[in-house]
């Protein structure tokens, strides 16, 4: 796409991340692809399949898959302590014998870089992995990036907790740029001109404090994380470093529940937005 170096940010939002799967399809529909992707939550798992290469297979996990108790539900949080189940997604599924396993060998084969966020539970801050963390049948960085707290349990890498990268970054703009990125999409799956409050995060945070109290900080005050870096996101849209696509409509979608008809709504409104796309890195 001409001589600017082109990224493309995900930042996941649970049930309401099917709003990037529809932009991801459309991007492979009409052949466009990225320098570099960053992945948040939800939205790291989408651009693993758009990486690979795999139109469609997002939107199958989280129309189909999704309605599974094994997937989410409160039958997996008592089994597992995750409403998520973190492992039957990323690894029962999408391992190589899984029912709809990645194809690693077209996501490895691939020049597009990729960076996914996630949150050390220890001490709260952004921890950056990349591609070169991503093995054959080893999908631990999206589950890292994934782990909701309390919902769900720290999921350990290495020996280290982390929770839910939209803790710690939840709209990584600055980081593209400063990786040297000048054309950068935004996928959103929040309203783009409405703040997030911070009251559903504060029993949360509560509970969270007497085992890993700097990521509850983090998470009282992610609110305000994400209103900045949502603001700065605007500025920069201004200046046309940034193109931001967000949904007019949250189609009854949050982060843990769902409906089949409000999938399927918040799918074709990321379809319909990834129009935009194409002039934006071209211009």
């Amino acid at each position: 796409m001409g001589a600017h170096r082109t990224a493309l940010i995900d930042v996941g939002g649970g049930f309401r991340a099917i709003f990037g799967a529809g932009v991801m399809d459309r991007c492979q529909e009409d052949g466009i692809t990225f320098d570099h992707c960053y992945g948040v939550s939800a939205g790291s798992a989408n651009m693993v399949s758009f990486i690979a290469g795999q139109h469609g297979r997002n939107h199958k996990f989280y129309t189909e898959y999704a309605f599974r108790k094994e997937y989410a539900s409160l039958d997996s949080f008592v089994r597992n302590h995750n409403y998520a189940n973190l492992d039957y997604v990323y690894g029962t599924l999408s391992n190589h014998d899984g029912e709809y396993p990645v194809d690693y060998a077209a996501f490895e084969a691939n020049p597009t870089g990729f960076t996914v966020v996630a949150c050390d539970a220890r001490d709260g801050s952004a921890k950056y992995f990349d591609k070169s963390d991503v093995h054959y049948d080893d999908f631990d960085i999206m589950k890292a990036s994934s782990a909701v707290p309390v919902a769900c349990e720290p999921y350990m890498i290495d020996g280290v907790p982390y929770f839910d990268g939209g803790i710690a970054d939840p709209v990584p703009v600055q980081k593209a740029l400063d990786d040297g990125y000048d054309r950068v999409v935004l996928i959103l799956t929040r309203l783009k001109d409405v703040l997030r409050e911070q009251r559903k995060d504060i029993a949360p945070a509560r509970i969270l404090r007497h085992s890993w109290p700097a990521a509850a900080e983090r998470l009282l005050n992610r609110y305000q994380t994400y209103n900045d870096e949502v603001a700065q996101a605007k500025r920069y849209e201004e200046q046309g470093l940034v193109l931001i696509l967000a949904p007019d409509d949250l189609c009854g979608l949050s982060t843990l529940s769902k409906s089949f008809e409000g999938l399927e709504r918040m799918y074709r409104k990321g379809y319909a937005a990834a129009e935009a796309i194409a002039p934006f890195l071209e211009g």
